[in-house]
């Protein structure tokens, strides 16, 4: 099964250009990048470094740097686990390894049928409600390890 490579858009060119000149440009550029693929697919990095005149190694290294940059395409749902202090105390840790046991994938992957995609995060804002989960923006607080079930569920009826 051979991947299709992504093709730079005329848009985001243009964005690129415009943006090429101005100082701190490479993350502006990296953010619009992900906003329009919904990560930073190899080719267009690649591009993006010819464009700008900039390393490919210092993409990556922003890349890389930044937790809300993503080198490979998130699943329909996107389960953002938090870890940060609060709700790692109150087994966030647990709650993480659920979904990844339930779902069979490991952390900052995607089930094969590219229906959910698993990351960890540092702190989502929630601390009242640790420990949290969030899924394509909708909180899920006050979990454990017993309500993964039911979330992964919820958005399985989805589709």
């Amino acid at each position: 099964m051979s991947k299709e490579l992504e093709k730079m858009t005329p848009e985001l060119r243009a964005f690129i250009e415009e943006w090429k000149a101005k100082p701190g440009n490479l993350i502006m550029v990296l953010h619009r990048v992900q906003q329009t693929y919904g990560y930073i697919p190899r080719e267009i990095a690649i591009e993006t470094s010819e464009i700008l005149g900039v390393p490919l190694a210092k993409i990556y290294g922003v890349i890389t740097f930044y937790n809300f940059f993503r080198l490979r395409k998130a699943g329909k749902y996107n389960i953002q686990v938090c870890l940060g202090t609060a709700c790692y105390l109150r087994g966030g840790d647990d709650v993480l390894k659920e979904f990844e046991k339930q779902l069979g994938v490991g952390l900052n992957a995607t089930t094969p049928d590219g229906m959910f995609s698993v990351e960890a995060v540092r702190c989502l804002g929630c601390c009242g409600l640790a420990p949290v989960a969030v899924v394509n923006g909708e909180v899920h607080g006050k979990l454990s390890t017993k309500d993964v079930e039911n979330i992964i569920a919820k958005y399985c009826a989805e589709g």
